[in-house]
């Protein structure tokens, strides 16, 4: 395992040194650190520390019973917006009742429920946040004609957008995957990204280890 990653990396250091594009290199350099650090651990195994509980949910109840039987409409229509610290989500609803509001935070989910809106349950709910949140921080704001949902960010930043959207051009980083499988990955993206000559050479490399010509497309770089 250790040598095949040794491998890895002279063939890696060799496709930084011709690679041109920016975003090629930094994709390379990205799958470099990887495997180094697959390499560092291979080298010094200790044993994993028992996984941390998973935080609970922050929940605010107020006089309100759970009750599974009840339908709720989703709010599918809402505004947001940010600093560096907080998101808003504004919820125009009237009708709502501050005691009737049911919230649950997660650092990577939130839904609220308004129950008895003029004779109807509606529901906010975001399965995944583009980013984590601190639940204990956030907090739901009734106005006449609108519902205020603040959420306290885990570290400062812009987020791009409410939902977590995956950047498949990320390297994986998924330690225990084959490191062979992230390095064709790697090669896709760099295909994709790359000039012509760049282009060539991935190809000849995929034709080569299908073929047989090579144990593995890397090889044909040397």
């Amino acid at each position: 395992m250790a040598n095949d990653l040794s491998l890895d990396l002279d063939e890696l250091r060799h496709l930084q040194s011709i690679a041109k594009r920016p975003r090629v290199v930094s994709l390379i350099s990205s799958e470099i650190r990887n495997l180094e650090k697959l390499s560092n651990d291979a080298a010094s195994v200790v044993p994993a520390p028992a996984p941390a509980p998973a935080p609970a949910p922050v929940s605010t109840n107020l006089k309100v019973v759970s009750d599974p039987t009840l339908k709720y409409t989703t709010l599918g229509s809402f505004s947001w917006d940010q600093d560096t610290d907080k998101v808003k989500i504004y919820v125009f609803l009237e009708g709502v009742d501050q005691e009737k509001v049911q919230t649950e935070f997660n650092p990577m989910s939130v839904d609220v429920k308004f129950h008895d809106v003029q004779g109807k349950n509606y529901r906010c709910a975001i399965p995944k946040l583009n980013k984590e949140i601190i639940p204990e921080k956030c907090k739901v704001l009734v106005k006449p004609t609108k519902v205020i949902i603040t959420l306290v960010k885990a570290s400062k930043g812009n987020w791009l957008d409410l939902h977590f959207k995956e950047d498949k051009l990320k390297p994986s980083l998924d330690k225990e995957r084959d490191p062979m499988a992230g390095i064709m990955d790697l090669m896709k993206n760099m295909y994709e990204e790359g000039d012509d000559e760049m282009k060539k050479t991935i190809a000849k490399a995929w034709t080569d280890a299908r073929s047989g010509k090579a144990a593995d497309p890397m090889k044909s770089y040397r």
